[in-house]
């Protein structure tokens, strides 16, 4: 370790750093002293020099994602002469109409979820007629409709983390008394019902003009592939709104799409899969942090259930971990043996009335997210879960005898869609190793949490955003996709 020692002293994080390294290097010498054998002790030592590595600004190795197939997509169209054919025989031609124009401005945001909030926010400070649309009867995205409960739940000690909107609208929920600690860490979690209210003020203060219960249903291109707005439909009929610069904030680059740009999607049976969080009443939280307290889980325990990759680091931190419950309430019969592997996951935030919100236990995998009938599928799968679920709390984890279903989330939670391409692509190279752009309009921890990788960003590390990952690398102008 010692080449790495003048590093350590530079560094303003010395503290956390020290805390980190003894902590590993006593593991080890005690794996030694109490005959645990040498493995143990190579375990630690090792793991020593990797986050003293990390630290030092060391050159990481990057997590193999080679297993995952992603295919290059565009919209099909019947433009194409030699195959307008077979497209005719699987389309019905719409006459040919007049579509009112409902509004203009000169940036439109499509989708108001925490992307969309800080991208019409943003366009709005600068001095833009900024109009968003949400397709659901609120703002907050994920927050308020999937019910996931925070911007950001991987703060543990040494994380390196960004300012700007996402901590703006935390701050502005803990003003408005919406918000509590994260179990294990400094992260706040979000109420999802306050977090309208605080989207409501943040876009009406800004004089950022808001319309809901909107989709998108068609891209305005002109000869030049300009975009120049979108085609909507809403109760009030089928519109037109016309714009200088569309920002696709939709989670799945639907106006891209629709645009005809170029998007990646991995295969099926390799995708992230769909959660259907719900929320529950009538916790005796106290007796249920007791038993969380008695019974700590770590990262290490969600290999139970993934076989996941990380730096080592990660796997003696406490997590609000839920899984072995499960198996518990299915040998005894309480819920059908055929639901542990949909069942498991993360608890949240608790409350003094009783509630347990963001119960992140319930998954579905193999579901096509761009597709109305694997999401229909997805929908009432997972509500009947969330049954099987709160009846194996109720049976066997001590808090929760008593409890019932608050409700369910407004959708199911997706975690992987399209993907674009873009005039810059991030790497793994580039998360895992600081990667640093010319054109760079903020940062990120280096925080990974998917396809079996855990890597949280303990350690101070973190990667540039770069403008480039936004803009299509197709020929569509006026177009990014945040």
């Amino acid at each position: 370790l010692k080449p790495f020692w003048p590093k350590i002293e530079a560094s303003t994080r010395r503290s956390a750093l020290l805390v980190h390294l003894l902590d590993h290097l006593v593991r080890a010498m005690s794996s030694g002293a109490n005959g645990s054998g040498n493995s143990t002790q190579e375990k630690y030592e090792e793991r020593a020099k990797r986050v003293v590595s990390r630290w030092a600004g060391e050159r990481q190795p990057v997590p193999d994602r080679t297993m995952l197939e992603a295919h290059v997509r565009c919209r099909e169209g019947a433009s194409v002469a030699a195959g307008r054919a077979q497209v005719l025989a699987r389309h019905v031609v719409e006459p040919q109409r007049e579509v009112p124009i409902m509004d203009r401005c000169e940036v439109l945001v499509v989708g108001a979820g925490p992307a969309g909030l800080s991208a019409a926010l943003g366009a709005r400070r600068a001095g833009a007629d900024v109009i968003i649309l949400e397709r659901y009867g609120c703002f907050g995205g994920t927050i308020t409709t999937v019910g996931m409960e925070t911007l950001g739940w991987y703060r543990y000690e040494g994380t390196e983390d960004c300012e700007g909107i996402g901590r703006e609208m935390e701050r502005m929920a803990e003003r408005m008394g919406g918000t509590t600690k994260w179990p294990y860490n400094d992260s706040d979690c979000l109420d999802a019902e306050q977090f309208k209210l605080v989207a409501d003020r943040l876009i009406t203060e800004s004089g950022v003009r808001p319309i809901l219960h909107i989709w998108v249903v068609e891209a305005l291109l002109d000869a030049d592939k300009k975009m120049y707005g979108v085609i909507t439909e809403s109760k009030s009929g089928r519109q037109a709104i016309l714009a200088d610069r569309v920002i696709d904030c939709t989670g799945d680059a639907d106006v891209a799409h629709l645009a005809g740009c170029r998007y990646s999607v991995i295969d099926l049976q390799q995708s992230l899969g769909v959660t259907t969080v719900f929320n529950a009443v009538n916790v005796d939280t106290a007796k249920f942090k007791e038993h969380t307290s008695k019974n700590p889980a770590t990262y290490a325990d969600w290999s139970r259930t993934w076989d996941q990759q990380t730096t080592g680091k990660e796997e003696d931190l406490k997590s609000p971990y839920l899984d072995k419950e499960f198996e518990e309430a299915a040998k005894a019969g309480v819920i059908p043996e055929d639901t542990i592997g949909t069942l498991g996951g993360s608890w949240s935030a608790l409350s003094s009335a009783g509630e347990a919100t963001n119960l992140n236990l319930v998954h579905k995998t193999n579901v096509d997210v761009t597709d109305v009938r694997s999401l229909t599928e997805a929908e009432i799968e997972g509500r009947a879960n969330v049954v099987h679920a709160l009846n194996a709390l109720k049976h066997v984890v001590p808090g929760f005898e008593n409890a019932k279903l608050r409700n369910f989330a407004m959708t199911v939670g997706t975690r992987d869609s399209r993907k674009i391409i873009g005039k810059y692509n991030l790497t793994g190279e580039d998360v895992c190793n600081q990667g640093r752009f010319d054109d760079t309009v903020g940062i990120f921890p280096e925080f990974v949490d998917g396809y079996n990788i855990l890597i949280l960003p303990t350690t101070g590390r973190y990667f540039q955003v770069p403008y480039g990952c936004m803009v299509p690398e197709s020929d569509v102008d006026n177009l990014l996709v945040a």
